[in-house]
């Protein structure tokens, strides 16, 4: 698809969104860049960074993100919020979208509970007219929260909740769109890493007991027979569980070679707890879950280094000038050293991809009316982001802009999460 543009400055993004900014030029931007990010009573939630004006001078356009900024999944909130805050940051001031409206984003803490994520995303489109709404990590609450989005005809974008039904869901016209991983895709990439590098025949699996376990639980068994793998039993536990060997033990009776964990970081260092109680030296293959919390803390450093998890960013291997910018925009922002630094990688890689995405849908609509926005997120020019370039990021039939080919696998090391060093 050609793409025609009559504005210079919108040409002149783009064409910085596309890759033409280097390191220098990305740290001065965030210098130059007027960002205001607010939270649920209205304070200032970021400081602004540099001068208080913005090269966007327009009416701002508001983007809400409801996601878990306390409690054992804050590490989460944090993350996105520092993706979404930097790609504003340089968004606007490389001059805004639709031609010089600077973007604001407004912060709703969902505390990972459905309830209050349905009342911030109904508050933030109601009264405080966002255009567009990111998700945290709790899938329950994405999934809580679509009825909404569908209602009153706002996009959602998913930058880390991962249910397969969030963007996979019954609405017509569907709403959801997601740069982030895709629960059903997720367990064929770990059901192949368990059969083909560990050579297992027979996995059990841990999930925890909510809506984003049974997802994946849906999706491993649609995968097993695919790989002639056994599922040799499905054990279930709660968020406030602090024991399950029980579970655990019928695992291993019934000779469970690899267990595959989903859960959320707390949950899952009580998991690898009463693993560690049981003696059982059991490979353990993770979703992404446990690096959205304090993992290595509440489970313990061995423990929380026997776990291989998926994700979908390392800043350990990321050469490219657009991931060594964003680095220094990190250092200099939040005071990170360097990756190891870095909190929930792929909160952050994720949200900051996904920003660009919806400036780019939004110059493309040239309006926030939601079903005009809608569609845009159709017809995007390529963009060169941090996971990856996205060509036709998304499409009527596919609203996941990640696929298994940007699947990568990580573990602890010194309480830092660097890549695994084995082969997929």
């Amino acid at each position: 698809m050609t793409q025609h543009f009559s504005d210079r400055s919108l040409l002149k993004r783009r064409q910085v969104l596309q890759g033409a900014t280097g390191f220098g030029a990305a740290l001065l931007l965030s210098k130059l860049a007027g960002c205001t990010t607010t939270t649920d009573n209205g304070t200032d939630a970021t400081p602004t960074a540099g001068d208080t004006g913005s090269a966007a001078a327009g009416d701002p356009i508001k983007l809400g993100l409801v996601a878990a900024i306390t409690g054992p999944s804050a590490v989460s909130g944090e993350a996105i919020t520092r993706g979404l805050t930097l790609a504003l940051e340089d968004i606007n001031a490389q001059g805004g979208v639709m031609g010089g409206r600077p973007l604001e984003l407004v912060i709703r803490d969902d505390e990972s509970t459905p309830a209050k994520g349905v009342a911030a995303a109904r508050e933030l489109i109601e009264k405080e007219q966002v255009a567009l709404v990111f998700g945290g990590l709790d899938s329950p609450v994405s999934l809580a929260m679509l009825p909404v989005f569908h209602e009153l005809e706002v996009p959602y974008m998913g930058v880390w909740a991962a249910a397969t039904g969030i963007t996979r869901n019954d609405f017509d016209p569907n709403y959801a769109f997601r740069v982030s991983a895709n629960d059903n895709i997720v367990d064929s990439f770990l059901l192949r890493y368990a059969k083909n590098e560990l050579g297992a025949t027979k996995v059990g699996l841990v999930l925890i007991n909510n809506p984003w376990g049974e997802s994946n639980q849906m999706g491993f068994e649609e995968w097993a027979p695919k790989y002639d793998m056994e599922i040799v039993g499905i054990e279930k536990f709660n968020d406030g569980d602090t024991d399950i060997s029980p579970q655990l033990s019928r695992l291993q009776d019934g000779g469970a070679e690899v267990l595959l964990m989903v859960a959320n970081a707390a949950p899952s260092a009580q998991a690898m707890k009463s693993l560690v109680r049981l003696g059982w030296d059991v490979p353990v293959v993770s979703h992404w879950g446990p690096t959205g919390g304090r993992f290595p803390e509440l489970a313990g450093e061995d423990a929380a280094a026997r776990v291989v998890l998926m994700q979908t960013y390392s800043f350990y291997d990321a050469e490219d000038e657009r991931s060594k910018a964003l680095l220094g925009q990190l250092e200099e922002k939040y005071g990170v050293a360097g990756p190891e630094d870095i909190i929930a990688p792929v909160g952050v890689a994720n949200a900051y991809d996904a920003m660009n995405l919806v400036a780019l849908a939004l110059d493309t609509a040239a309006t926030t009316e939601g079903p005009v926005l809608r569609e845009s997120f159709y017809e995007l020019p390529v963009y060169e982001g941090l996971i990856k370039t996205y060509d036709n990021a998304f499409s009527p039939d596919n609203h996941d802009a990640l696929t298994e080919d940007d699947y990568i696998l990580v573990q602890w090391q010194d309480n830092k999460l660097v890549p695994f060093k084995g082969t997929i």
